[in-house]
């Protein structure tokens, strides 16, 4: 993970700040957001290596923020993983086919969340 910048998007904020301590523990630059909307000023900025975006958000959830990413044109590529309880398989069907690569459930299995980060930023 190492100096690939990361954005992690929840409007939980210990949820937020669990996620970015293991990226920042494995090498990894973050950003975080509170909210889709913040998310989105914080892409105008910089591109990150990848996105992972809680679902359930007031507001703008995680399903359209990454119809809204994924219709930038320098975001279409963006790697990205939905993070949320929403853990039914029919949950990761639906996180699947709006956009993200992968779909990993809370609580989070550290191991799992950077073996699924390393695998889609290497490609």
């Amino acid at each position: 993970m190492a100096g690939h910048l990361a954005l992690i998007v929840d409007d939980d904020s210990d949820s937020r700040e669990l996620v970015a301590f293991l990226l920042q523990e494995s090498g990894a630059v973050v950003r975080a957001a509170a909210s889709a909307s913040e998310a989105l000023q914080s892409l105008k900025q910089a591109l990150p290596d990848i996105l992972l975006s809680d679902i359930g958000m007031p507001g703008m959830d995680g399903y359209t923020l990454i119809a809204t990413v994924r219709s930038l044109k320098q975001c279409q590529t963006l790697p990205a993983i939905a993070l949320t309880a929403y853990a039914g398989d029919g949950d990761k069907d639906r996180a699947i086919a709006a956009g993200f690569q992968n779909h990993i459930p809370k609580p989070i299995d550290p191991n799992k969340l950077i073996a699924a980060i390393l695998q889609l930023v290497k490609r």
